[in-house]
């Protein structure tokens, strides 16, 4: 009799363990499937334009500066249409070169400058306006058209005056 509840307890041990084992690998299967579902490669409108890669339909998030004369929206159909220009520097260089409201004027300015065309299906924003810097979330389509998902827009002059004064 001893004998045979040790070998209900071990056979009871064993599935106990397959089950557990089961449950740890669907977990993990699904963590890994979630966040390559959600992964975005954060890129300039340079690098989309020079990569060798086909990026089409990969999720992509891209930062530029709004050229204010290619905006065009047909309220009929919601449909958002601009082009945005590579913003260069990061934060450090930015300040280096007076701000970002002088770089995002002089990326929109500079002809030789890389541009990316973007679609947007959506109201247009108040904020969209030259020289704002826009940072989407999406994908190119396979003219290298970006179709933005989301789209976020920064105003630095509008922004300048609500700073608060820096204490000395």
């Amino acid at each position: 009799m001893n004998e045979s509840v040790s070998k209900v307890s071990k056979s009871n041990r064993i599935k106990f363990i397959v089950v557990g084992l089961l449950f740890l690998s669907a977990i993990i299967f699904l963590v890994i499937s979630a966040t390559q579902a959600t992964a975005q490669f954060f890129m300039t409108v340079r690098e989309v334009q020079e990569t060798t890669k086909d990026l089409s339909g990969e999720n992509l998030r891209v930062s530029g500066a709004v050229l204010g004369e290619s905006i065009r929206y047909d309220s009929e159909n919601g449909l958002l249409q601009f082009t945005i220009a590579h913003i260069p520097g990061k934060d450090r260089e930015i300040e280096a070169l007076g701000g970002l409201e002088l770089v995002l004027h002089q990326a929109v300015n500079d002809p030789l400058n890389p541009r990316l065309e973007v679609r947007y299906d959506g109201a247009k924003p108040d904020m969209l306006k030259d020289e704002a810097q826009a940072i989407l979330t999406g994908s190119l389509d396979q003219e290298g058209v970006f179709i933005a998902e989301e789209l976020l827009l920064k105003c630095p002059s509008r922004y300048e005056e609500a700073l608060p004064e820096q204490a000395e």
